[in-house]
Parts: C-alpha cells; sequence; structure tokens
C-alpha cells in the first residue's frame, strides 16, 4: 500500500471498482485479498450472546480496540480477553471519541438498535458487519442499503450459511438451470419453537404472551436501561425484554420471520435473484398490540426479472391447536418435512434443503445434472461460517473481493421479508413499490413500514 493513501481510501477505490451490484461478489471465483502490514481496528457494539462470538470472531483476523454494551457485567467480563480495549456503555459515546481510532465495527445488539448503531457508524466511513435479521423496519434496510453505497463501505450481514461452500454451490445449482424455471418457493421455520414435542420456545410471544408485564422491578445497577431501549418508546425495565426475550415484542424485535428468514429463505432468495415483491398476503392468528402472533402463512409474489419468470414464495411459522404449519407439498423422496427448510418447484424438477443454512440440497429431477460452472469463490472448510463470514468481511475491507451478504444484497432480503409482518399486522393484502418503498393501496400501512424513533436517537 502506497504510503500516502491511508487505509480508508485504498479500500474505497477497490470497492468503487468492483461495482455496487448486490451479487457483484459472485462474478467469479477471486482469491480473497492479501493483509496489508496493520490491522484492521474493530470496535464491537454488543459483546454479549452472539455478540461475543462475533467479537472472537472478528479478533481473528482483526484487532479489537474498543468494546461496547449496554451490561456492565458482560462487558467487563469481555475485557478480560481484550484488556487493551478500550470499553464503553454507549455506541455513540464510542464511536464520537474513537473516531480516528477505528476502522470497522460489528453490531450484535438486539434487532431494534441495529440501524441506529450501524448507521451513525457508516457515515463515519466505518466498514461494519451487523447481525440478522439486517434491520427492525423496511425502511431501515433500505436506509442501510443507501448508506453502505454512498459512503463506500465494505458490509456483512451475520446470516452465516451464506458462507458455506454448500450454499454457494447450491446457489449456482439453482442458476444452471437444474430444475428449470422456478415459480414456486415454499419456506417454513420451527420459531419460536426449540422443541415442538414439549412445547420448549426459543422465546415468548402469542398466545403464551400478548400483554406486558404489570409489575416495574428496579433497574439492576449493572444495567443501562435507557441505553438499551435506543430508538424504541420508553417503557419500564423487565426480565421479559432484557436479555433474552425481546425478539417477541413488537417494539424490540421481529418475530420468528425476521429472525430465520433471513437463512432459510437465502437461498432461493439469492438464487433466483428475487428482489422486492409487488405483492404480500397473510393469513394468520389473531394479532395483538405487543407481541408476534402464533402462527402464520404470508405469500409474497415476485414480479418476473428478465428472463426468469414471477415467483410465488410462501412463508410458514408457528402452530394452532398444537399442530404446525407446515407446507402440504410432498417432499422429494416423500420425506417427512423437518422442522426448517425450503422447496423449490421448476418445470424440469424440485429441489430440497432441509435445514435453516441451505447448505444441503436434494434433487428430484428427470436424468442427470450436471456440474455447474463455479462462479462463487469457496472459502473452505478450515473453520466454520461463521468464522468464515468475519473472515470474508475482514480481507473485504483489506481489498478481497466483496463480501457475499454485504448490505446491498442482504438490505433487499431483509426489506422484503419484513413486508410479512406487515402484511400480518394490517390484516390485508399490500402492494408494494419498491422503488420508492412504499405500500400504495393502505395508507395506515406507512407506520409500520416506518417507525418513529424516541427522541436523542433519530437516523
Amino acid at each position: 500500500m502506497p504510503r500516502n493513501l491511508n487505509r480508508r481510501n485504498f479500500v474505497s477505490n477497490v470497492v468503487s471498482a468492483a461495482g455496487a451490484g448486490w451479487w457483484a461478489s459472485s462474478q467469479s471465483d477471486c482469491v480473497l485479498g492479501q493483509s496489508p502490514n496493520e490491522k484492521v481496528a474493530v470496535a464491537s457494539i454488543g459483546v454479549g450472546g452472539k455478540g461475543s462470538s462475533d467479537t472472537d470472531g472478528a479478533a481473528r483476523y482483526g484487532q479489537i480496540v474498543a468494546i461496547c454494551d449496554i451490561d456492565d457485567q458482560r462487558l467487563k467480563q469481555k475485557a478480560r480477553q481484550y484488556p487493551d480495549a478500550k470499553m464503553f456503555h454507549d455506541y455513540r459515546e464510542l464511536l464520537s471519541e474513537m473516531g480516528d481510532k477505528v476502522d470497522a465495527v460489528t453490531v450484535s445488539t438486539a434487532d431494534h438498535t441495529h440501524a441506529a448503531a450501524s448507521v451513525r457508524a457508516m457515515r463515519l466511513g466505518k466498514h461494519v458487519y451487523c447481525q440478522k435479521p439486517l434491520t427492525h423496519s423496511a425502511s431501515e434496510a433500505r436506509l442501510m442499503r443507501e448508506t453502505a453505497r454512498e459512503h463506500k463501505v465494505v458490509t456483512q450481514m451475520g446470516n452465516q450459511g451464506t458462507a458455506h461452500d454448500g450454499f454457494r454451490a447450491g446457489v449456482e445449482l439453482i442458476r444452471s438451470g437444474a430444475i428449470g424455471d422456478v415459480r414456486e418457493v415454499h419456506v417454513w421455520t420451527n420459531r419460536p419453537y426449540s422443541d415442538w414435542a414439549k412445547g420448549k420456545m426459543y422465546w415468548k410471544q402469542a398466545p403464551q404472551l400478548t400483554s406486558r408485564p404489570t409489575e416495574t422491578p428496579p433497574v439492576p445497577d449493572h444495567i443501562k436501561w435507557d441505553l438499551w431501549l435506543g430508538p424504541a418508546p420508553e417503557r419500564p425495565y423487565h426480565t421479559s425484554y432484557h436479555p433474552h426475550d425481546w425478539r417477541g415484542w413488537l417494539d424490540f424485535g421481529t418475530g420468528a420471520l425476521g429472525d430465520m428468514a433471513c437463512h432459510t429463505a437465502n437461498l432461493p432468495f439469492m438464487a433466483l435473484q428475487l428482489g422486492l415483491p409487488t405483492r404480500v398476503h397473510a393469513v394468520s392468528s389473531e394479532v395483538n398490540s405487543e407481541t408476534y402472533q402464533a402462527r402464520a402463512t404470508i405469500t409474497y409474489e415476485f414480479p418476473a426479472r428478465g428472463d426468469q419468470p414471477a415467483v410465488k414464495l410462501v412463508w410458514y411459522e408457528g402452530s394452532e391447536n398444537g399442530k404446525r404449519n407446515l407446507p402440504t407439498q410432498k417432499m422429494p423422496g416423500n420425506q417427512v418435512p423437518t422442522d426448517s427448510g425450503c422447496l423449490l418447484v421448476g418445470d424440469k424438477g424440485r429441489l430440497y434443503s432441509p435445514g435453516d443454512s441451505g447448505d444441503q440440497q436434494q434433487l428430484e429431477v428427470a436424468g442427470q445434472v450436471k456440474t455447474p460452472e463455479r462462479t462463487i469463490e469457496r472459502l473452505g472448510n478450515e473453520v466454520g461460517p461463521d468464522e468464515n463470514q468475519k473472515r470474508e468481511w475482514i480481507r473485504g475491507i483489506q481489498g478481497g473481493s466483496t463480501p457475499l451478504s454485504n448490505f446491498d444484497y442482504a438490505s433487499v432480503l431483509t426489506e422484503a421479508m419484513l413486508l410479512g409482518n406487515v402484511a400480518v399486522r394490517t390484516g390485508k393484502s399490500i402492494n408494494y413499490d419498491g422503488t420508492i418503498g412504499k405500500v400504495t393501496n393502505l395508507p395506515s400501512a406507512a407506520g409500520l413500514i416506518e417507525r418513529t424513533p424516541r427522541n436523542g436517537w433519530a437516523l
């Protein structure tokens, strides 16, 4: 690297030359860029739970110079691993004070603060790795995309399956025409349950939980509650929200759809280059004003794209009266559907991917299938896909190829899928104009597309 070209300008030039297409990184089987002499300086926002492994993954390829968490216990625990990293409770203070010492940030907070932290960082020219789902609302997803493009930063969303070699081979297989033109896709999830037979849940929502707790326990000394709320409306502290069960609450999480569609719908979405739907319709169990519904079947209509036909994608989540909500279509070999998976129906055959990550595929076609040409780089199996995503992101910052789940791609996937929650809340079919990000047939949906942040937290 020439001495008169600093790291940020160098990376901006590389990214500009690579182009802004959201599938740009699949254009060639290129080798990841070589590291410059100095390491990428990373600040980690959210270091508990998934944030802990995100921090450790980034540390293997960069240098952790700052850590931030609203939970003082988690923050101090992580500080023992990274004693040279400066500690913060407020990411706004971190970015203000450490701006010239940080190249990149990881954002591993609750859904409702993803965009608030990421957008602020990108506007300062920082590269961002943000956990899934990328945002809490469709409008935030668009803002993330626009901000990343404007500031030419290297980005990655944490849907780890994207970094799996099997997932990338599956994208190539579908694009090769192995099952012909695809007009129908079915995607289902086991969430919010972890064990359907025993009724165990990852987090609580309807029908078990439909209203706020009435008790108001004191905020623990180690929790900065106002900072945890961030842009969300103010409410008293309760363990029903923090540290784990926030995902089922409308103000903080995105429900089963937001949690898992970025994984389970990822394979068909990327392979078919679906973009944004024009119409979304939902059938669900009863909705309430606080938590996500117990069951929903959501149908997305995507228009034709070039020589690819229009696609109907159906999402299934939850249960009712003890019965799981699953597709009725037969799986290849008449298998029983796994807890989570997707099925693509083409005019030459079908492809079934059991599990969330899309890294395995089972074909049902007549005759032999030719191995498709490799068009997407492989990251290898020396480490798992979670760490590979951090590796791909850091090396992208250092001049390598564009990460596959960059915000150009990931924001479209997020925006598209979160429209399903809008359709559930309205109880009506919505028509969506993706060029302007608006529901055109239902003015009342505007508040569900774009929320109003709390004072002091505007984007």
